[in-house]
């Protein structure tokens, strides 16, 4: 079973929308999307939300090269 992390690459303010993005395997761009939406929606609820799971998602171990975001991969 895969441990959800924030991520350490695909960060935007905490990493926790790019470790969601990770761990379903899909674009990170949607997550973010995604919750602006459901933040604008909820009347705020989903930005405190956020901020609790970014406190009790850890981050990334720095050696876990599964949760680099393939962009990021050096190509020679």
């Amino acid at each position: 079973m895969r441990k959800l992390f924030r991520s350490h690459t695909d960060n935007k303010i905490t990493g926790l929308c790019g470790g969601i993005a990770e761990w379903f395997g899909i674009d990170s761009t949607i997550v973010r999307l995604l919750v602006v939406i459901a933040a604008f929606f909820s009347f705020g609820a989903v930005v405190v939300l956020y901020f609790v799971a970014s406190i009790l998602v850890p981050k990334a171990p720095l050696g876990d090269m599964s949760f680099m975001n393939h962009y990021n991969h050096n190509h020679y």
